[in-house]
């Protein structure tokens, strides 16, 4: 099964855990993305993930996406389709983890239903929504 989704950084113990049990699932150190080793920073890693590279869709706890303007237009010029987990609090890797499996439904449907990138949604316990960064 070729790769689909890639777990950034931010969330590395629930990228382990995903890609324990899916083929489809990355993160950075995966030996199927030599180009991107852990460390690696968001403006390297962005656009190998986009459309231009390994043409996965993300999934971060990066919270401050909308106020990173660079981060934002490389999402935007390199197509990147990303899920954000984002709440009230900080969740634990457990509740990460629990919250996209529960998810996962949702998930599947909106990137099929969004197609290709650039496009940004929010993954929360009420649901999965759009968010808009430009």
């Amino acid at each position: 099964m070729p790769l689909r989704y890639f777990v950034d950084e931010n969330m590395l113990a629930v990228g382990y855990a995903l890609a324990a049990v899916r083929d489809d699932v990355a993160h950075p150190g995966h030996p199927l993305l030599p180009d991107v080793p852990r460390g690696t920073l968001d403006p390297v890693w962005l656009p190998l993930i986009g459309v231009s590279g390994y043409d996965l869709v993300v999934f971060t706890r990066d919270k401050g996406i909308q106020r990173k303007t660079g981060e934002a237009m490389a999402l935007r010029d390199h197509g990147v389709r990303m899920f954000v987990l984002t709440g009230k609090k900080d969740l634990t890797a457990w509740e990460k983890l629990d919250l996209l499996v529960r998810s996962w439904p949702k998930i599947e449907r909106s990137v099929a239903a969004n197609g290709a990138g650039p496009w940004v949604q929010r993954v929360t316990t009420a649901g999965v929504r759009d968010l808009v960064l430009w």
